[in-house]
């Protein structure tokens, strides 16, 4: 096949991670010195014209759909849009290509023009977590608790810039330099962040929060470590006895994941609705309503915030009420609904500790304009929240809970806090922290509340261990 197709030029592309640097290769192989820069201006060479080739052709296909308005149209007719170019593309310049090339041409393009471009391969890949994409050329990934830099690249920042704008439109979101930040969500539940100069300074950004295809369920959660027997039954038990609680963690540190995996022991007659700033959960039982907030749209009108659909909720004759995370206002209507007879729910917030996450509940209650003393947020704070579990995401990358609370009251105007269980860390294997989760031997005090409602609750479940691990 002649160097002038298309196919023989998009293989030239290679990545630079992992490469020598022009100075080693000078210095270890001096007597190669010109046979070297000769192959890599004809590499550089070859990839500059696989990268005009293929922008050239995209550039091509996306005018001609916007032209014809089907930018927006569906997945199936695009495909037969972008085979039906590749064909007369091959046929009017008479590239050589059999139909193995030309398939793999169609999907490039069609890739380009409804997916990720570049960051297909890493969107397929299920160990990846999260992917940080700063400017066209330095694109990361976190996997297994650990971020490394990849090979994946951009051809240049306009590239990247209308992949951006391609998840933006197709989400009803707009971005540019007028809106040069934005929020989405993609088809499969991962969360976006993008930016646009003069935002950012070395060129447009890109963040994707992955989940995986299918939740993380208790079992499994459990087996990975994030807690142990005991406070397994301990959770499914406060869950269905109606307790309301406050998972807190700092970013990243599975709050969701686990919300979502707790929310297992719910009974299937209960009638569930959830508020979410980008809908992540995805529960088992069959009668959940769903509701997601809404940005402003080009207007700038049309927004629909958390606090809006936690007082529309009240009004759905929901038996539990998930917020997936409280950020702001809508904080005092969750305290709120706990306490006036929405028993049962559940919700997340961001913080460095239990301690951190009452503070920051305080903090999101004066957001709501409501301008109340001190003491009454912390009375209502203490009043309406049961539990308080705190996870993290400890050095070695692994998400465990670290303590679970318990809410039992004011002294003065500090709330009291009961630990009931914690994990501690007896040392390190390799890079692998080693420690166990224990109980403190402190019996809680809804264990009674739960035994007058004919729910027994073991006591050895609290039993504090001695030895090894104490």
């Amino acid at each position: 096949m002649s160097e002038s197709t298309p196919e023989s030029e998009l293989r030239t592309r290679l990545g630079k991670i992992g490469r020598p640097t022009r100075l080693q290769r000078e210095k270890n192989q001096p007597d190669r010195l010109v046979q070297s820069q000769s192959s890599e201006a004809d590499t550089s060479a070859r990839r500059g014209r696989a990268v005009t080739v293929k922008g050239r052709l995209h550039g091509q296909l996306l005018d001609d759909l916007d032209r014809r308005g089907l930018l927006s149209a569906d997945n199936e007719q695009l495909q037969e849009e972008v085979d039906a170019f590749v064909a007369e593309i091959a046929a009017s310049e008479q590239l050589p290509l059999n139909e193995a090339e030309r398939s793999r041409l169609s999907a490039d393009l069609l890739e380009e023009t409804l997916g990720l471009g570049p960051l297909a391969s890493l969107m397929a890949d299920p160990s990846v977590t999260d992917i940080l994409v700063n400017g066209p050329h330095h694109v990361f990934v976190e996997r297994y608790g650990n971020l490394e830099l990849t090979s994946v690249e951009f051809r240049d920042a306009d590239h990247l810039t209308r992949i951006i704008q391609r998840i933006a439109s197709r989400v009803g979101r707009r971005i540019d330099e007028s809106v040069p930040m934005v929020d989405a969500r993609l088809p499969d539940g991962s969360r976006v962040n993008a930016t646009l100069p003069p935002v950012t300074l070395d060129g447009p950004t890109l963040s994707i929060r992955r989940f995986g295809k299918r939740r993380l369920r208790r079992d499994e959660l459990h087996r990975l470590g994030m807690f142990n027997d005991s406070m397994a039954e301990f959770f499914s038990v406060v869950v269905r006895s109606r307790l309301n609680i406050l998972v807190s963690g700092g970013t990243g540190s599975g709050k969701s994941t686990f919300l979502g995996a707790i929310c297992e022991s719910i009974p299937d007659s209960e009638r569930i609705v959830t508020i979410e700033d980008a809908a992540e959960l995805v529960l088992d039982q069959l009668h959940v309503v769903r509701m997601e907030t809404r940005p402003a749209n080009v207007e700038g009108t049309g927004t629909i915030a958390a606090r809006d659909l936690v007082v529309n909720a009240l009004r759905m004759r929901p038996d539990r009420i998930i917020v997936g995370e409280v950020r702001a206002g809508e904080c005092l209507d969750m305290l709120q609904a706990m306490n006036t007879g929405h028993d049962g729910s559940l919700t997340t917030a961001h913080a460095n500790s239990p301690r951190d996450a009452i503070s920051r509940l305080s903090t999101m209650v004066l957001m709501s304009g409501m301008e109340l003393p001190a003491s009454a947020i912390r009375e209502q704070i203490v009043s309406a929240i049961d539990l308080i579990i705190h996870v993290r995401r400890f050095e070695d990358g692994i998400r465990r809970v670290e303590s679970v609370d318990e809410l039992v009251g004011l002294e003065g105007n500090t709330p009291q806090l009961q630990q009931i269980f914690r994990f501690n860390v007896t040392g390190r294997k390799g890079k692998r922290l080693q420690g166990k989760h224990v109980a403190t031997g402190t019996v809680p005090r809804l264990v009674e509340t739960l035994r007058s409602r004919s729910i027994e609750v073991p006591t050895s479940w609290f039993e504090k261990e001695t030895g090894p691990g104490r």
